[in-house]
């Protein structure tokens, strides 16, 4: 009996001691909550919604959201008991302020479709790009390419965070050479914060968005000199025209002080800044390395079409993030480039499958997988601009032309662009891009010759910057080309020392 006394008696004292505790820290939250609006801050800050609406650029976003957040808890806690007259018209201001400009609060929404689409643009790499090349090779190289993507992807990564997105997005120097290339202001991600903003999403978001871009323009350019280049070479002379051409055509195009905007060139998702870009350096560098041994007399037919067209399909889901991504929102715009880009993706499968039908006589599922990323990279630069109509017509003519220059062309010609990457990117991205300027939704100026003046920049620039990269790289690594019983024996054995099926067929 006593034992249980004791024990309910000592119950007793816990509850009466939580108790306590609890009305001591309900009465300390209002204080605390209350010091966050406190004179000084409100006096620093006190603003009406009206000055905010007309000045809100003149105060740091960060402090304002900081602020926005802080007062918006305050008021649901305590409403305006306790509060000064100046503190709570500077509570109405900052709280009216924060709800009208979301690129000072950020939106919780677009962040979230910015999420989504970083890791689908970078599923275009990993896997779909990696496997679409990997089928179309021998299967004695399917692990080089698959290899060449991968370790792209983590050197391209490095490369944006040190130094490549401060170059390609900051302003740089004043006068023109400001208009080609940024400064170095962010190395290292300098001043980007868990709470900075870009438009409407955290600046970090951003910066993943666009390293996903950066990680699949090199690896693009691997398909045309697949099968015979050395391992090194390939990450010389990929890093070398990322820093040399990447970074400033991107400056160009999307610093918003760039050469390009002084045209008015419209590039909504990376028609020069991708697809053309690396188009042009896929036809130097393959012309530069040479051909392959026995192009064209031997065959070198896919080893896998199955990964080929799974590789498509993955870079066509992907290509949503892409595009409709680069609307930076979750809006009408992103909701329009997701329809016209699904619309030219498929008039192109369909003109490539046609075209093809009707000279060699058999629809090819190579022909329809090659087509789609025609379509894809065609719609590419107009995806926020054109209309319905316009993507149709820009997804037949990428389909019709892209395999009119990646069959009778190169042949013609005599290059071997192994697996197609300037017929395709190259050709259609130059086809996407001049056809931009003249399908316009209205209200959007559109100016051919703007398109013409960047896609001509963009060739030339590309060009010398490849030629210089090559050069470095092969003289970097005796000579840049595997040998001659190396590309006999296959490039997995030979310089990764496995075999993607545990053969060296």
């Amino acid at each position: 009996m006593r034992t249980n006394l004791e024990k309910s008696t000592f119950g007793a004292w816990c509850r009466r001691v939580f108790l306590t505790g609890l009305l001591a820290f309900a009465f300390t939250l209002p204080t605390a909550f209350a010091e966050v609006i406190d004179d000084p801050l409100a006096e620093e800050y006190a603003v009406t919604a009206e000055m905010l609406d007309e000045d809100h650029d003149d105060y740091d976003s960060a402090t304002l959201n900081k602020i926005g957040q802080e007062i918006y808890q305050y008021m649901q806690f305590k409403g305006s008991d306790g509060l000064t007259e100046n503190q709570i018209a500077a509570a109405d201001g900052y709280f009216e302020g924060y709800l009208a400009h979301p690129e000072v609060r950020g939106s919780s929404g677009d962040t979230a479709w910015m999420i989504v689409a970083a890791v689908l643009v970078l599923l275009m790499t990993l896997p779909g790009l990696a496997l679409f090349y990997g089928g179309l090779v021998r299967s004695k190289n399917v692990l080089s390419i698959l290899m060449q993507c991968f370790v792209i992807a983590a050197v391209m990564s490095i490369l944006w965070v040190v130094f490549g997105y401060s170059l390609a997005s900051t302003g740089g120097e004043e006068g023109f050479m400001g208009k080609l290339i940024g400064g170095p202001d962010k190395m290292m991600l300098k001043g980007v914060e868990d709470s900075t903003l870009s438009g409407t999403i955290p600046e970090s978001v951003f910066v993943v968005f666009q390293m996903t871009f950066i990680i699949i323009t090199p690896a693009l350019i691997v398909g045309a000199f697949a099968e015979r280049m050395k391992f090194s070479a390939v990450l010389i002379f990929t890093t070398i025209w990322a820093i040399g051409s990447y970074l400033p055509i991107w400056h160009m195009a999307w610093s918003g002080v760039g050469l390009f905007s002084d045209w008015d060139v419209i590039d909504f998702a990376g028609g020069t800044v991708v697809h053309i870009n690396a188009g042009v350096a896929a036809l130097v560098a393959c012309i530069m390395l040479g051909k392959r041994k026995g192009y064209p007399t031997s065959s070198m037919a896919p080893h896998n079409v199955a990964y080929t067209v799974i590789g498509a399909s993955l870079l066509w889901v992907g290509w949503f993030g892409f595009n409709a991504g680069s609307e930076l929102a979750a809006d009408g715009v992103a909701g329009y480039a997701m329809l016209v880009t699904q619309i030219a993706t498929a008039a192109a499968v369909l003109a490539w499958m046609g075209i093809e039908w009707a000279i060699s006589g058999k629809p090819t599922a190579v022909g329809a997988a090659t087509g789609a990323v025609a379509g894809l990279v065609a719609i590419t630069p107009a995806s926020g601009t054109t209309t319905v109509c316009g993507a149709l017509v820009i997804g037949i003519a990428a389909g019709l032309i892209c395999y009119v220059f990646a069959t009778s062309i190169k042949r013609a010609l005599g290059y071997d662009d192994s697996l197609d990457v300037f017929g395709v990117h190259g050709i259609g991205g130059i086809v996407g891009a001049i056809l931009t300027g003249i399908f316009v939704r209205e209200g959007i100026d559109g100016n051919v010759l703007s398109q013409i003046k960047a896609v001509g920049v963009t060739v030339v620039w590309s060009g010398a910057v490849s030629v210089i990269a090559f050069m470095i790289a092969k003289a970097l690594t005796g000579g840049g080309r595997v040998s001659e019983d190396e590309e006999n024996t296959g490039l997995d054995l030979t310089y990764h020392g496995e075999g993607a099926y545990g053969s060296d067929r």
